[in-house]
């Protein structure tokens, strides 16, 4: 038994008793070509690659009797939730609290068309409607809405026209959301969903903590009905707080408590969902609960007259006709709506690949793009703000057994009768409540802290990152953080491919198996120990181009020991090079004992070697590049490979190729890498082996080859061949005397 202090050893790997054996020519991507003929690649045509109308994939096949039961229990509770969520996330979009029941009904119609997720909850969520609010208080701060008022107590003093600011931010709000549609419409249409993949989820992490931060505080004085400035822009978040604390004297005690009560009854039933999910059938509509109960002690105890709380007053009964936004605002802002369009579109696109990959089906990406796009351009006819998905909302979608996009239509149905029959009865819930639902919602993004030191032992990059993005999104805002926190991933992934590693590669006896010289021991060099295998574990362009350069020359010196001195280059063992003619000094011709300084040489590769210049002869015959790891090439990164090749062609060394990509060795061709006669298709080889294995047979015919040219020399330079057959037996008889 090991003692407590014992490192214990890991258990033993599985010894693999099987082998394989592969008998096939050696493949050069010449004759690999010429033998196996590639497949013409066939190119989707726009409206091949569209699939306007998923509906009519997915709905035909509807099995009402299995599935219909689930989609209505999940579209009633999921609707609960919605209706709730949209009067909260109104309040982050700084519109009235009514117009967040039309944002959570009006995108689920078109989405249920358009869409290819069977389980995401379109409608609002909090960190795009904190992105739409700070558009709108932006361009509608309460300072351009003052009007001046006198009564018999106080004259001339100034008040906010609350209906002409909230008309104004509304319209503000659903021109943004029209604009931000059209964007989306535009990316799907272009097939450009890829543009996700550069929210890389530590960047999507950091953003949507800070984000969660930013809800938080702007929350926090609803719930404390503490009036504050509208802040925006850089450092908004800091004033903000400053400000809070300043008023926070003026706390009204009846929101602060109904908020404080309503965040922990909500907190804890949300961890009970969560511990006993698998007990559970439907998750406790504990929102929904809490604010009807919220609702009736308000009224009963008429808080905003006997408490001066703040409560939502007006929700609009039924639906307001269409209204074609204010596309004159476009301008100013444009920026802002690509933001929350990429950010909406990712948000979506996140979560619902993570439930189809649990149900086992595949979502479109251009075609969400689509789909959001029309449902945004939908929407904000209908005084909506942006739509995308939450991720609580989806949860309860899912968790409760929604099967289709069907639920999804049965819960906007339950968002309509709350529309249409309960605005009247909701009016008397305070603000404090609903701020509090939202902060409620908030865990889930701040337990994303938590991932930080997991991730700091993974990648230390990612979480630089992670971190980056949050501090510069809490510190500059939400645009320009995730602008920063973009900003830095490319140039981190660019300092990672201008900085690449490279390895001399040995190979593993009896195998065909290539491994780093530094990593690993008992490889062997390749054959005769007169060339190298190096490996470039990076796509080749114009900002790593020098550092390819850096590595074949650091190789190549180690295997050379070249030095340059006054008469010339000579070898690491001190031999003088012929190659090179010594440089004769007229103005001092005796001066033997003058010390040689020896100089690193210096190569211009970028220029070709002149005609007649003298190179020297150098101990080693090839260079194996294995560019497995190479992705793309520009037209830099081919004009060097061909520099590199041309010259080591003029000291007599091969340069080989191994495992280049197909788009690769295309690059090269477009490029005009084999215009020149000397490079050929030919040293372009399948695999590192393939690429040894001719240099083996290239070695042996020239031994052959070599010893046939010996021979021959020897019977020209002897006139008689007895004289020849004497040679060698006097040559025998002397190695023998020696042994003795």
């Amino acid at each position: 038994m090991a003692a407590p202090g014992d490192r214990l050893e890991p258990p033993p790997l599985p010894e693999y008793s099987c082998s394989y054996v592969v008998s096939r020519p050696v493949y050069n991507e010449l004759a690999f070509q010429q033998q196996y003929e590639q497949r013409p690649k066939e190119r989707k045509t726009l409206r091949e690659n569209l699939t306007l109308l998923p509906i009519l994939d997915w709905l035909p096949k509807y099995q009402i009797k299995e599935w219909l039961l689930s989609d209505i229990i999940s579209g009633v509770s999921t609707g609960l939730v919605g209706t709730l969520q949209g009067m909260a996330y109104a309040l982050l979009a700084a519109v009235p609290v009514g117009y967040g029941l039309y944002s959570a009904f009006f995108p689920i119609l078109t989405y249920f068309i358009f869409g290819t997720s069977r389980h995401i909850s379109v409608g609002p969520f909090p960190v795009v409607s904190l992105m739409v609010g700070s558009v709108v208080l932006s361009m509608a701060p309460d300072e351009h809405f003052l009007v001046s008022s006198s009564n018999r107590t106080a004259l001339n003093t100034t008040l906010i026209d609350f209906a002409a600011r909230d008309a104004a931010r509304v319209l503000i709000a659903s021109t943004l959301t029209l604009l931000v549609g059209i964007i989306q419409l535009i990316f799907g249409g272009l097939q450009i969903g890829f543009i996700v993949r550069y929210l890389a989820d530590p960047l999507v992490g950091g953003f949507t903590t800070a984000a969660a931060f930013q809800v938080l505080v702007s929350q926090l004085k609803i719930v404390l009905n503490v009036s504050t400035k509208n802040y925006n822009g850089i450092l908004s978040i800091i004033y903000t707080l400053i400000e809070i604390f300043q008023n926070i004297g003026n706390t009204n005690l009846a929101d602060f408590i109904a908020g404080l009560l309503t965040i922990i009854i909500c907190m804890a039933v949300k961890e009970l969902n969560d511990r006993f999910k698998h007990k559970i059938p439907v998750p406790i509509p504990i929102e929904v609960i809490v604010t009807i109960a919220a609702t009736a002690i308000s009224y009963g105890v008429d808080l905003e007259k006997n408490y001066n709380a703040g409560i939502v007053k007006s929700i609009p009964s039924g639906f307001l006709p269409p209204a074609m936004p204010s596309v004159s605002l476009f301008s100013e802002m444009l920026t802002a709506s690509f933001s929350i369009s990429v950010v909406a579109y990712a948000i979506a696109v996140s979560v619902g690949k993570v439930y189809a990959i649990k149900h086992d089906y595949t979502i479109d990406g251009n075609q969400e793009f689509i789909a959001f796009g029309i449902s945004n351009i939908f929407s904000g006819l209908f005084s909506c703000f942006v739509a995308t998905t939450a991720l609580s909302r989806t949860a309860v979608q899912e968790s409760t057994g929604g099967k289709t996009q069907v639920a999804g239509i049965i819960s906007a149905g339950v968002v309509m009768i709350a529309i249409v029959a309960l605005g009247k009865l909701l009016e008397p819930l305070q603000k404090s409540v609903l701020a509090a639902v939202v902060i409620a919602n908030l865990k889930g993004m701040f337990m994303q802290v938590c991932d930080v030191p997991h991730l700091w032992r993974q990648n230390k990059t990612d979480a630089v990152i992670w971190v980056f993005t949050c501090m510069a999104s809490i510190i500059l805002g939400l645009d320009l953080g995730l602008l920063a926190g973009l900003v830095f991933g490319f140039l981190t992934v660019v300092l990672r491919v201008q900085f690449p590693s490279w390895n001399s590669l040995g190979s593993i006896p009896s195998t065909d198996i290539y491994k780093s010289t530094k990593n690993y021991k008992n490889w062997v060099a390749m054959p005769s120990s007169r060339g190298s295998i190096l490996r470039f574990s990076s796509p080749i362009f114009y900002g790593n181009v020098d550092g390819l350069k850096k590595c074949i020359k650091s190789t190549v010196r180690n295997l050379l020991r070249l030095k340059a001195t006054k008469n010339g280059i000579i070898s690491g063992a001190g031999s003088s090079n012929n190659a090179f003619e010594p440089d004769e000094d007229i103005e001092n011709p005796e001066e033997p004992d003058i010390p040689t300084k020896e100089i690193e040489i210096q190569v211009d590769w970028n220029s070709e070697l002149p005609v007649k210049v003298n190179v020297p002869k150098v101990p080693i015959h090839s260079l194996v590049l294995d560019c497995g790891a190479v992705s793309f090439l520009d037209v830099v990164g081919v004009r060097s490979l061909r520099v590199i090749v041309k010259e080591f062609q003029r000291i007599d060394v091969n340069v080989y190729f191994a495992s280049l990509q197909d788009h690769v060795i295309e690059k090269l061709e477009k490029c005009g890498f084999f215009n020149d006669n000397n490079i050929r298709k030919d040293i372009f080889f399948m695999t590192v082996h393939d690429a040894v294995l001719h240099l083996q047979n290239q070695v042996k015919s020239q031994e052959v080859q070599d010893s046939i040219l010996e021979t021959i020399a020897l019977i020209q330079d002897c006139k008689d061949p007895l004289e020849l057959m004497e040679a060698e037996m006097i040559e025998e008889e002397l190695d023998v005397q020696d042994e003795v």
